[in-house]
């Protein structure tokens, strides 16, 4: 019992730190976010009426538990009630946020009590798969909803028993996801600055630069209250390290490099520097008191992440009252703007007792042409994700933004020069979606990196002292891999 129960808790806590949606939100541990929105679910009602759903599912009771923002649940909402109307289904829509779905998760598999259908990564996939949580969905899901979907999330929920990307499917995407660089239109116009040029993105100089330009004390009264950027570490440092040519792990996953990777180091420490030398993003303390999630939203940062997820609250105008658009992260040493791509899948519990019902559903979520127009934005205008119907994406959504049908800030090429990597773009899949289980790289962050963002501690330091930890884990992960294969 204690190794099932330790069993649990590592699938789980795979969850607590992908993008997915990816994947999740892009708020940090510290953000204090108010709901500036304020609105009720039906009062955001989108219209739905051009989904259509056949089946009779009427003795079915199903319950659906997730993460999402307010604007993404009320389209959600939506969708699920012109299900339940079609089909007479009885749907339990349970919604928490990214932070408390791990904890949650935990709570349902030690009751042994599992929702029907539920958000699982990629990275997930083979732990959940090994301890019998998830239902294969090959005889449920037709071949052709699944043909037109970017390959990338087609493949990443596949599982044959030893190897990710092959073997029966085990989730739908929820979407198809990329972290992607957004900036304050307004903040640059009072600065009287050039916006960034997307096909030209910014060396670290050029970033510290123009970062220490957007950084002022704009009351006088001697402390500073905006900033030219503002980072998450679990969300941001990766498209430092990767840029600058170097990475967490060895090729195999077996090894954990960082102490020994100068590279690594250098872009550890100019991802710190940004804070503790520059002072160009808020401190440590004081994105303790508010974090830079919200502190963007109150016009205070000129630099932010963007997941695809969040375009439709950038969007609104009661939540973000300011002109953006997106840029490409700054480069390191080789040159390629990189960032996070990332996915979250809908899972159907293995004991669920209503197979047939729970497929309906999720393919309604995620590989429905019509069910895809609505949460991409196009019936809605509040685009919430990139269609995952790759013909659909680059075709008709596009026009769409084009042609103002569905509002999002400028520059969308941007988020598909990840997804589809250029010569100056590359998104990826981080390495916690190859090992088994993420506390490897919760080693990392849960070790007191924040030593190093406020000059105690250099990144050389750091990378030293916590490696043989984040080793201890990986191998513990390893271990757990070889356990279940056999």
């Amino acid at each position: 019992m204690k190794k099932r129960f330790a069993a649990i808790i590592s699938g789980v806590t795979l969850m607590a730190l992908a993008v997915t949606g990816c994947s999740t939100t892009t708020t940090d541990s510290n953000s204090k976010v108010e709901n500036k929105e304020n609105k009720t679910t039906e009062e955001a009602k989108v219209d739905t009426s051009n989904v259509k759903t056949e089946g009779d599912y009427s003795d079915a009771e199903l319950t659906v538990f997730v993460y999402a923002q307010d604007h993404e649940k009320a389209v959600y909402q939506s969708l699920i009630d012109n299900f339940t109307k079609a089909t007479g289904a009885k749907v339990n829509f349970e919604v928490t946020t990214a932070d408390e779905y791990p904890t949650k998760m935990v709570a349902y598999k030690t009751a042994g009590d599992m929702p029907d259908i539920f958000y699982v990564g990629p990275e997930a996939v083979a732990n959940n798969v090994d301890e019998g949580y998830l239902l294969p969905l090959d005889e449920y899901v037709s071949e052709d909803s699944i043909n037109d979907l970017w390959p990338t999330i087609s493949e990443a929920y596949r599982y044959d028993g030893e190897k990710v990307g092959e073997g029966s499917i085990y989730c739908l995407p929820k979407d198809l996801s990329t972290f992607a660089f957004a900036y304050n239109k307004d903040l640059f116009d009072e600065a009287g600055m050039d916006y960034p040029d997307p096909n030209k993105p910014y060396t670290w100089d050029e970033f510290t630069e123009v970062c220490k330009k957007l950084t002022k004390d704009t009351d006088g009264d001697g402390e500073m209250d905006q900033w030219g950027s503002a980072f998450a570490l679990q969300w941001s440092l990766d498209s430092f390290i990767y840029t600058n040519g170097s990475t967490f792990l060895n090729d195999d996953y077996t090894k954990v490099t960082i102490a020994e990777d100068p590279k690594f180091i250098e872009a550890f420490q100019y991802f710190a520097d940004l804070t503790a030398k520059y002072k160009v993003t808020p401190s440590v303390e004081q994105d303790t008191a508010l974090g830079g999630y919200q502190r963007w939203l109150d016009g205070q940062i000129g630099f932010y992440a963007c997941g695809t997820w969040d375009v439709g609250a950038f969007m609104d105008p009661e939540t973000f009252p300011y002109k953006w658009g997106l840029c490409a992260w700054p480069v390191g040493s080789t040159g390629v703007s990189m960032t996070r791509n990332g996915s979250v899948g809908f899972a159907i519990s293995a004991n669920t007792k209503y197979p047939e019902a729970c497929a309906s559903l999720i393919t309604l979520l995620s590989t429905d042409i019509e069910g895809q127009k609505v949460l991409s934005g196009e019936t809605t205008g509040k685009s919430l994700q990139i269609p995952n119907i790759m013909s659909y994406a680059k075709g008709d959504f596009k026009t769409a933004i084009t042609n103002g049908t569905i509002p999002y800030g400028d520059n969308v090429d941007v988020i598909f020069n990840y997804i589809e990597g250029t010569d100056k773009y590359k998104g990826i899949f981080v390495e916690t979606n190859y090992t088994y289980t993420n506390e490897w790289w919760q080693e990392f962050y849960n070790g007191g990196y924040q030593d190093v963002l406020n000059g105690s501690m250099t990144a050389e330091e750091y990378c030293k002292m916590i490696q043989p930890a984040m080793q201890a884990a990986l191998d513990n992960a390893n271990e757990q891999k070889a356990a279940a294969s056999k």
